[in-house]
């Protein structure tokens, strides 16, 4: 009741706001969309989609998000209605069913003072002690329900601090955040050429006293050898800057916690049974993080590294996966776009990694470029997570067709980023081809080539689900239709792939066919999906998602 009657009264003050703003002044700007995506579930046991309600008696569902913002010299404001019906986007393996107010805000300046109030999304610096940020495939949105005041000191330097609670769905957690940030800009030297964009950030989370019980609840049950003082508190701060020096940039933010309470699922827990893995620990975290990047002459190289340790930080330790995050740490791999390519993405580790990654790009001629990207991630006891090599090389010639090649290697740590116990590391070996070929100025024809081959272990079986070969052909009509089909074969399968009642493992075909219209600010799709188990990653966070297999309707709008 109480939620209801807040939304309702912020809905009514912002139609209030916006009504007499634009009859009063007539200059407001009114935009907003609409994203929406229905799923027809088709039970399909071999490939593993199946005992979950959507194939068992629900059979569609959908989400859908609609969100209105207004602009004017007097104010801001938005609002957006989610809907979520027999969804499975909160949990693959379970459907979810609510509705309501899932974001609104106003925001008013005053001089050099910008005061916002309702759900806000920002961070400080790159995000690694806090960022507040909206991700639909994953269904994270962890906004901050609160209010923020932000003030000019100067035309380069700009002071704000914030509290509140973290978001979740359609309600909040418990426990309270706040934090300041300082921002400058200052140049140097006599043309200027030399640009520093300095930071300071600070954090502070209160743990309520429900999550407190909790954590209390479960340490008395330990071991006099794993018991600790819980504290209510964690503080937390960062220094980062930008330095431009001509075609050379330089981003450098290092980040400290002091000990702060956080589940550790490889620390060993000493009890009765014996010892076993997981517990909660209280440790101080650190984030040492650099990028540096040059461009000129056709070349541009970028060099990153970072080390993690012990930088978990939550709302609510309690809470796993995704939930509850505060922070957000950079992933240190190449973000591919190639369906065999993505198959296999490391999630940030944010209580050991030690990574790095070097990306270098040459314009040969006019017309060739060639790209190769390395990664490397370690834990910080120097074993191996994940290490990528991919090459590509890009080829136009005029405007009649572009080919795109290269090849991928990668070792990935399966054991690790999926929780699949003594299973080795997945070795994969990738070569792929693009080829783009404009039929006229309106049309065009892409098709796609890819091949993964996997190690095997000892007993000579594949890793995972074996090799793959993925193909697929795109026709495009513009301005409105894109027409695709694409297959994606199981050809040698792995330890993972489905068996038949004999045991035999499955060389499984996975189709996908998609029609795409696009009409101005709209566009819809339909498509036919056969989707094998796989991570889904966004910006370093992931998860696994199921196999599917349906009919996919989406339509999305901006105005």
């Amino acid at each position: 009741m109480i939620r209801f009657t807040l939304r309702t009264l912020l809905l009514s003050l912002l139609i209030t706001c916006i009504t007499s703003d634009i009859t009063a002044q007539l200059n407001g700007r009114l935009s907003g969309g609409f994203q929406s995506t229905a799923n027809l579930f088709l039970r399909d046991s071999l490939i593993g989609a199946d005992n979950i309600a959507q194939y068992d008696n629900e059979f569609l569902g959908a989400e859908a998000w609609f969100d209105l913002k207004y602009s004017s010299e007097a104010f801001n404001a938005g609002i957006r209605f989610d809907l979520f019906n027999n969804s499975n986007l909160r949990n693959p393996n379970a459907s979810y069913t609510d509705q309501g107010i899932g974001m609104f805000f106003l925001q008013k300046q005053i001089g050099k003072l910008e005061l916002t109030a309702g759900h806000i999304y920002d961070q400080i610096g790159s995000g690694i002690i806090y960022r507040a940020y909206e991700a639909r495939p994953q269904l994270i949105d962890n906004a901050l329900f609160g209010v923020r005041a932000a003030y000019d000191i100067s035309d380069n330097w700009r002071i704000k601090a914030f509290t509140g609670r973290q978001k979740i769905l359609f309600d909040n957690y418990d426990s309270s955040v706040r934090g300041a940030n300082l921002e400058g800009f200052f140049q140097v030297g006599e043309e200027k050429k030399v640009s520093f964009a300095p930071g300071f950030g600070f954090l502070n989370r209160t743990m309520s006293e429900e999550v407190m019980g909790s954590i209390v609840d479960v340490l008395i049950g330990y071991q006099d050898i794993d018991r600790f003082k819980p504290t209510f508190n964690v503080y937390m701060g960062s220094f980062y800057n930008t330095l431009n020096l001509g075609p050379v940039v330089w981003y450098t933010e290092a980040a400290y916690k002091n000990p702060d309470i956080y589940f550790d699922p490889f620390a060993e827990l000493q009890d009765l049974t014996g010892t076993r893995l997981g517990k909660y620990v209280k440790n101080p975290g650190t984030v040492f993080y650099n990028s540096i990047s040059y461009a000129g002459n056709g070349l541009g190289i970028t060099l990153e590294g970072k080390r993690t340790e012990n930088f978990n930080i939550r709302v609510d330790p309690t809470l796993r996966t995704n939930l509850g995050l505060i922070h957000f740490i950079p992933p240190m791999n190449r973000q591919n776009s190639y369906r065999l390519t993505t198959r296999y993405q490391p999630a940030t580790q944010d209580l050991s990694e030690l990574a790095f990654q070097a990306d270098i790009q040459y314009r040969i001629k006019k017309n060739l470029i060639a790209a190769v990207n390395v990664s490397n991630i370690t834990d910080l006891n120097n074993e191996l997570l994940y290490r990528e090599l991919y090459t590509e090389v890009v080829y136009k010639y005029q405007r009649k067709w572009q080919m795109t090649t290269g090849i991928q290697v990668q070792r990935y740590n399966q054991e690790l980023y999926e929780v699949k116990p003594e299973v080795p590391i997945v070795e994969t070996f990738v070569p792929y081809i693009d080829f783009l070929y404009k039929l006229d100025r309106k049309k065009s024809i892409r098709t796609e080539f890819q091949y993964m081959a996997t190690g095997e272990d000892s007993k000579g079986v594949k890793h995972d689900y074996g090799d793959w070969i993925f193909a697929q052909v795109e026709l495009a009509l513009a301005p409105h239709w894109v027409f695709t089909l694409s297959d994606m074969y199981n050809s040698s399968p792995g330890k993972n792939s489905p068996t038949n009642e004999s045991g035999e493992r499955l060389a499984l075909h996975y189709p996908r066919i998609d029609v795409f219209y696009v009409n101005k600010s709209n566009r819809y799709s339909l498509s036919y999906i056969k989707q094998v188990e796989g991570i889904v990653c966004t910006g370093g966070i992931c998860r696994l998602e199921p196999a599917f297999s349906g009919v996919r309707l989406s339509v999305s709008s901006t105005f």
